[in-house]
């Protein structure tokens, strides 16, 4: 059973395994379990972007050892094909490409397997087209970078699309229900930029996993972020 977010307005930390070390996923999971929120777990086909990484069975071996909530983002074709094998695997939400598929079918399945769902916006894509979604899912998720690879600069016209969201949520009354995700070139340079603009889960990669102190990057993230809520 996926648990609750809670309050969509608290901020939270999700370090991406996308810049770990494969070959050490435990152990750099341990590593940031004390100081982070969430763990972002990038799921990529090889089809809906120009690269593969992991599967439901490593999200389902990294479960034992960790208490955080997981959080995958699939960047797939065809993300209904896995969406049971993800909830079996310990999932607690998948986000899933707006581009792609049925998304209020795929919502709805999400839910029925006790899956929370989230919708992902690539940047070229106008925000607007999950605003049919916006009472349906838990999250909605803005790139700032194209999905596919790890170290990517994070491209500053998307802050735009997050205040446009955070407008409507807030028209619709939704913004304590569905919280606001950004992932794609967050670190400290840009911390300001997205949380005053109403991000409230930050994805950071490269700016935790890259550094010779992944812990301490992460609490030095968290502890700007707050500076800015």
């Amino acid at each position: 059973m996926a648990r609750a977010i809670g309050d969509a307005h608290s901020l939270r930390i999700a370090p991406s395994m996308l810049s770990a070390d494969f070959g050490h996923l435990a152990d750099a999971v341990s590593v940031v379990e004390g100081v982070s929120d969430w763990l972002h777990i990038d799921v990529m086909d090889g089809h809906f972007v120009p690269n593969v990484t992991i599967g439901p069975p490593v999200v389902a071996s990294l479960r034992p050892y960790s208490q955080l909530f997981f959080d995958c983002h699939l960047m797939m074709s065809d993300p209904g094909t896995y969406l049971a094998p993800f909830a079996k695997s310990g999932a607690d939400l998948v986000s899933m490409h707006v581009e792609v598929g049925d998304s209020k079918a795929l919502l709805k399945e999400a839910h029925d397997l006790s899956l929370l769902g989230g919708l992902a916006v690539n940047p070229e894509t106008p925000i607007d087209s999950v605003f049919p979604y916006l009472d349906q899912v838990e999250m909605i998720l803005v790139m700032s970078v194209h999905p596919g690879f790890a170290g990517q600069s994070f491209i500053p016209e998307v802050v735009g699309k997050v205040r446009d969201l955070v407008a409507e949520l807030d028209r619709r009354g939704l913004s304590n229900k569905v919280s606001i995700e950004i992932d794609g070139g967050i670190g400290p340079k840009v911390v300001e930029e997205v949380v005053s603009a109403g991000a409230r889960v930050l994805v950071a990669g490269s700016a935790i996993f890259s550094t010779p102190d992944p812990k301490g990057a992460a609490l030095g993230l968290r502890e700007l972020a707050t500076q800015y809520l």
